[in-house]
């Protein structure tokens, strides 16, 4: 104590506190091996979520009981899956506070605290790792920057771009500028790289979204890969002539997380639609790079081979989630293997080096539009192995039997197109399916090191139709908030401002409840999980829009100093934005298609077959009335040990489960303090193993929470 008051008097509280948990954090106990650690998202560059730990297994895992909670006071959806070094664990709040945490108790280390009166919110799924020697950080993204922090203190390192950050669009040229550039998922790391995926808007505002390495040392960019190809490039015929520099074409993004091989040195990348991502008229061809499984050397980010999944995609048909590296046998020889999974239930597999298919993958013929202007492929590929781990079609006879307007239903689907997974959309309206959030998703993929990959699927359908943006739109004549509301706000939150709970999307009649205007006008500016930001918009359309939205009986006045509205163009091609994000459901809020709407699978993808497939989920108020495991949606991936247990959560019934890995059948389950929309994270500390959950909630209408809990097994 008399040490603390003398040095307290020399330089201060606040430094001695910082000095007291560099000490703290360099004199714990060391992990002897990674096996013990989970040093990166989704448990390594291999993406495999897999951990050789055994001490917790079937025969004790019902004994695990909560080890420590960790209440960030920050609440709201969190996707993040922690990752563990050296005893310490690093994750991000809701606000996209970065933060460490003594892994095997659960105290706070260090925190970056936002002191802004508005936050940032967005869904960010983790944080990476970097050390040379000495050098140790943390890199996380908030809003549309990178940032560089020591990992024992969390003060920002400041020879790292400007001041401890860089801009997340530094590499995108000038059609970038101005235009809505995010990252939700944590950066690959190459030795002093790291490669970034990018979330960028969906609409034809879309920045491009070309493939970034950082210098993890410097912030500065070290190479650019262009996944819309300038003049000379391969793939620039794919597109119109002009794309590369058409303000209205974006994308073909990678966001949902890449990985990377660091003995050969190739980093794999899987990418999105290219945007608008529902009408590609204005973009016709194959679209190359987009929806594609890129190799790239990730010293130089050269192409070393691709494979397109999707060509000219026009249903959002991104990959979502990183792939999958593992060793499979094949033909009798022991092959290294890139696994990509799929929204449409597909798993692609090929040779890691040459990109050689290890399944044979057909063209096949897939339905034409109807929508003037639009010119959909007349093929897309299918692997032949292993077969759609989510169902394909949706006919009269799959209407769900639980519903009770099931002949209404009925009636809905012969007004639509439904004629597999590739319909496009219509001005009739189209089911999607397998839906929007369907297949597999961003929590990504399990795969042991036997080559069994375990997969949570989600099939749900979605009703959606092409609508025309009228004249006044295109032309940027909206001016009252009523008019900027019915243009860019009813596809998400109802005419009617009611929202779609069953989508995720709030209602907005009573938002001067629960948000200050000045919080809402963060949002517009910045945006937050699904909700891009509204760069097009003036700073008087969005005073204008806030005032509808809280009732102002005139909208604002307009600014002097901002130019007036274009003059309309006549003749122009016709523009198309869809009728809303809008699932198909029966009356009470479940999917019009009978179950099962959620599936957990293993698949060997040494053979291509199915080891066994169940329903994960449930929607307690059916299994109150005595009908069978329906399955759910469910967000966030599956963890695997070496001791035969399969860890998972992600549904909105807060159920945290574990499975016997080789047969499915259910071991443990409990009760999580709020939804876990993310995918868990297993590690030992000081001999002990954990396993950790981020607790957040929100999603589907699900309550909000602020934990992240761990579980062991009792001393």
């Amino acid at each position: 104590m008399h040490l603390f008051r003398h040095m307290k008097s020399l330089f201060g509280s606040a430094s001695i506190l910082f000095f007291f948990a560099v000490v703290f954090v360099n004199c714990r106990p060391k992990t002897s091996t990674s096996a013990n650690e989970w040093r990166e998202y989704l448990g390594g560059p291999d993406r495999n979520h897999y951990s050789a730990l055994e001490e917790i297994n079937p025969s004790n895992v019902d004994q695990l009981a909560v080890a420590w909670e960790y209440h960030t006071q920050d609440s709201g959806q969190v996707q993040c899956n922690p990752i563990i070094v050296n005893g310490v664990l690093y994750a991000m709040t809701a606000s996209a506070q970065p933060f460490a945490l003594d892994a095997a108790t659960g105290k706070e280390i260090w925190r970056i605290r936002d002191t802004a009166s508005v936050k940032w919110y967005g869904t960010i799924r983790g944080v990476s790792y970097w050390e040379d020697k000495e050098d140790k950080r943390i890199l996380y993204t908030k809003e549309s920057s990178l940032y560089a922090v020591d990992a024992l203190t969390g003060m920002p390192v400041m020879s790292f771009g400007e001041g401890g950050h860089v801009s997340l669009a530094s590499g995108l040229g000038e059609m970038a500028k101005n235009k809505f550039v995010i990252s939700n998922t944590p950066g690959a790391v190459y030795e002093d790289l790291i490669i970034m995926p990018l979330r960028l808007s969906e609409g034809n505002d879309a920045a491009p979204g070309y493939v970034q390495a950082f210098d993890i040392r410097s912030g500065k960019i070290a190479w650019v890969f262009k996944t819309i190809p300038h003049p000379g490039e391969l793939g620039y015929d794919t597109w119109p002539p002009n794309a590369y520099q058409d303000s209205t074409i974006g994308a073909a993004n990678n966001w949902s997380g890449m990985a990377v091989d660091h003995g050969r040195g190739i980093v794999f990348v899987p990418t999105g639609s290219a945007a608008f991502d529902f009408y590609g008229g204005n973009r016709t061809g194959d679209n190359l790079f987009a929806n594609t499984l890129l190799a790239l050397d990730a010293k130089t980010g050269k192409r070393l081979w691709h494979f397109q999944m999707v060509h000219h995609d026009i249903l959002d048909r991104d990959a979502p989630a990183p792939p999958n590296l593992l060793t499979v046998n094949h033909d009798g020889k022991r092959i290294d293997a890139v696994a990509q999974v799929t929204k449409q239930g597909y798993v692609f597999l090929f040779n890691r080096e040459t990109g050689e298919p290890l399944f044979p993958i057909e063209e096949v013929p897939v339905p034409a539009s109807d929508v003037p202007g639009e010119v959909a492929s007349a093929t897309q590929p299918r692997p032949v192995k292993p077969l759609p781990y989510a169902r394909q079609t949706f006919a009269e006879n799959d209407i769900s039997p639980y519903a009770a307007n099931r002949e209404e239903l009925i009636q809905i689907l012969r007004k639509s197109r439904s004629e597999g997974p590739f319909t496009p959309l219509s001005r009739q309206g189209t089911v999607i399916f397998p839906g929007l959030d369907g297949g597999a998703e961003w929590g990504g993929t399990a795969v042991d090191p036997e080559g069994i990959m375990y997969v949570n699927s989600n099939e749900m359908a979605w009703l959606i139709s092409l609508d025309t943006i009228s004249m006044k739109e295109k032309n940027a004549l909206l001016f009252t908030g009523e008019e900027i509301y019915s243009a860019y706000c009813t596809t998400c939150h109802g005419k009617e401002r009611g929202g779609n709970k069953a989508s995720g999307f709030p209602e907005l009649q009573h938002v001067g409840d629960r948000q200050t205007r000045e919080n809402v006008m963060t949002l517009l500016n910045g945006g937050k999980g699904m909700m891009p930001a509204f760069k097009q918009l003036s700073d008087q359309q969005k005073k204008n829009l806030v005032a509808f939205l809280y009732g102002d009986r005139q909208a604002a006045k307009p600014d002097k100093k901002e130019p007036g509205p274009t003059k309309p163009v006549e003749g122009q091609k016709k523009d198309y934005k869809i009728s809303g994000y809008t699932k198909f459901l029966d009356q009470d809020g479940y999917q019009a298609i009978g179950p099962p709407w959620g599936t957990l699978n293993a698949i060997d993808l040494n053979t291509g077959e199915y080891v066994w497939k169940i329903p994960y989920g449930e929607s307690p108020a059916l299994a109150a009335k005595g009908i069978p495991q329906t399955g759910s949606e469910s967000y966030g991936g599956p963890v695997i040990t070496a001791s035969g247990l399969l860890f998972i959560a992600g549904t909105k019934d807060q159920k945290f489960r574990a499975y016997d890995k080789k047969t499915g059948n259910l071991l443990w389950e409990t009760t999580l303090p709020a939804a876990a929309y993310a995918t868990p994270s297993t590690y030992s500390a000081n001999g002990k193993q954990y396993i950790v959950m981020a607790c957040g909630g929100t999603k589907l209408g699900s309550p909000k929470g602020d934990s992240y809990v761990a579980f062991a097994l009792p001393d």
